[in-house]
């Protein structure tokens, strides 16, 4: 099996986690950073405008892209610092310059942002996500990509904190190669028949791998419960909802399996082969 490399985001992909994508639309602005009455009360216990306006752009930062900047002022589009300072009747917007200088400030800030909105550490709630991840690669067979986007998704409604973009990646990618493997092993399980088709030992020889039809864990599922051992052509049938191509083992009299078919019934005990 070949396992999902971290490397599924691309660098543009990976450098925008977590990060302002751009402008902020007007519609955003008024949803995401809007200061309620609790987020002024909040605002109003710091001194000076630059840190009044510092610490609005830290609260309304965290709520719209899920994690405190490294420095708080780093990508923050105009428009979000002149909507704050708008609403803060800070006359020059530009003084939030000056919130930039000193670092300790912004941690205790940050702090005491995460305290107000009960916000989540990853680690906390890190198990947990890997099962939700493990299960979702498990259920839908949707690649990476999909998965990272259904775990930072979690993350957000869960109020937890964003971790950095390698260490998402990283869970997501150790859990989908798990649950794929899972998968590969259980349709080996169940197709592992000791005994050939015409000239092809079909647990062995036949490589379902090259296969598009069976590459994603949906289609390795299908075909696990059609082409287990035991199952008639009735239930296989059924089970496939009249798919062709599925392989069928070993009560039938062909096998399709990769582009290869093998038109022999297995040979009885005692028969000689041709």
């Amino acid at each position: 099996m070949q396992s999902v490399p971290v490397e599924f985001l691309s660098d543009q992909e990976a450098a925008a986690f977590g990060r302002y994508g751009g402008s902020v639309p007007l519609a955003d602005l008024e949803r995401f950073f809007y200061l309620d009455d609790a987020d002024r009360k909040l605002v109003a216990g710091q001194r000076e405008d630059h840190n009044r306006l510092g610490f609005s752009v830290q609260l309304a930062t965290v709520r719209y892209i899920g994690r405190f900047l490294a420095d708080p002022l780093d990508g923050v589009p105009a428009e979000v610092v002149d909507f704050l300072a708008g609403q803060l009747q800070i006359a020059d917007p530009s003084c939030v310059k000056r919130y930039a200088q000193r670092q300790q400030t912004h941690r205790e800030h940050a702090r005491k942002i995460r305290e107000t909105l009960g916000l989540k550490d990853f680690a906390e709630v890190e198990a947990e996500l890997a099962v939700f991840a493990g299960r979702r690669a498990w259920v839908t067979g949707d690649g990476p990509k999909a998965i990272f986007a259904d775990a930072v998704g979690w993350l957000r409604d869960r109020d937890v904190l964003l971790p950095g973009v390698s260490r998402l990646a990283r869970l997501v990618a150790r859990e989908r190669d798990a649950a794929t493997q899972r998968l590969w092993e259980t349709l080996y399980a169940a197709l592992a028949i000791p005994w050939k088709c015409g000239h092809f030992l079909l647990a062995d020889s036949c490589n379902f791998a090259s296969s598009s039809d069976y590459r994603t864990p949906v289609h390795l599922r299908l075909l696990a419960s059609v082409c287990a051992p035991g199952t008639s052509r009735r239930t296989r049938r059924a089970r496939s909802g009249g798919r062709r191509g599925l392989p069928v083992f070993p009560a039938c009299g062909a096998a399709e399996v990769s582009g290869v078919r093998a038109g022999r019934r297995p040979p009885r005990s005692g028969a000689q082969q041709p």
